[in-house]
């Protein structure tokens, strides 16, 4: 076996995994990022050596508290492979992935999406690609379509098109279909309390009326909600919008005060005149 690859079993993702994956049938330009035929292979089932970390082994841990994935550089709570030495630390479905999926219930348009290590060159800053199912860039593990310019992480393709999510819902939600047509104006995420946006993936309850945005179902996957676990980049944006919400109430009340304050002067000013005439 080839040493960069992973020794472990591979979870399975939505979609299924390709027999193998030849060297013929990646482009030139990015060989060097796509994974191959590294494939995980059976250990002890809670010990790996990864590719990516190839110094040190990784024991598997289930810890309820916040950690960042070093391969699709995003956060996690929960389930984890985390190396004792230096505290390198992936998501379980990251540690796992396959090198590539065949049919994936998320992008039906081709086959083959490729498991590549670093994003695709020349996005950067507001530049940077996103993932195609929750929106959010992508800085690390991906996977990506070899015919077009689909991309996504690797917690995305982990779900799948129905979802069991009793955290949230007690019935089964499904992905809505994206038709292009106008969401609903009454369409409100039950998680994030917020409508759909343009080119945002829903999970929807029609018995029930229940909708939930993909990028809010990705964090009962990667654990942030069952543990009630808020990441920095959410409260960073929590805090945001508390710090705009706050200086237009000062506005508000500066141009209140500056309008009495005008109008008192004006008064006085009047009086005074009145006064002089009389």
């Amino acid at each position: 076996m080839n040493s960069r690859c992973v020794s472990m079993n591979s979870r399975k993702l939505s979609g299924h995994r390709l027999p193998s994956s030849s060297e013929d049938d990646v482009p030139e330009t990015t060989r060097d990022q796509h994974v191959g035929d590294c494939r995980p292979e059976a250990d002890d089932g809670e010990m790996m050596v990864h590719f990516s970390h190839p110094e040190h082994r990784l024991a598997r841990f289930d810890f309820p508290y916040l950690f960042m994935c070093m391969g699709c550089k995003e956060y996690g709570a929960g389930k984890r492979f985390m190396c004792q030495a230096c505290g390198f630390q992936l998501h379980e479905f990251c540690a796992l992935a396959p090198p590539a999926l065949h049919d994936h219930p998320f992008h039906r348009k081709h086959p083959h999406l490729l498991f590549f290590v670093k994003p695709a060159p020349g996005g950067g800053g507001f530049l940077r690609r996103k993932c195609d199912l929750c929106g959010k860039s992508v800085r690390g593990f991906s996977y990506r379509c070899a015919s077009c310019s689909f991309d996504m992480h690797p917690c995305c393709a982990s779900m799948a098109r129905r979802m069991d999510l009793p955290a949230v819902h007690e019935h089964p939600l499904l992905l809505a279909q994206d038709d292009g047509a106008e969401p609903e104006t009454s369409f409100v995420c039950q998680v994030c309390r917020r409508t759909k946006r343009s080119g945002q993936h829903v999970y929807q309850c029609l018995p029930c009326g229940y909708y939930l945005h993909a990028r809010c179902a990705k964090d009962m996957v990667n654990g942030l909600y069952v543990h009630g676990v808020v990441p920095p980049e959410k409260r960073n944006a929590l805090a945001t919008a508390a710090r705009v919400t706050v200086n237009a109430l000062f506005g508000v009340i500066g141009s209140l005060i500056e309008g009495i304050g005008e109008g008192i002067g004006e008064a006085f000013v009047e009086s005074i005149g009145r006064s002089r005439r009389s």
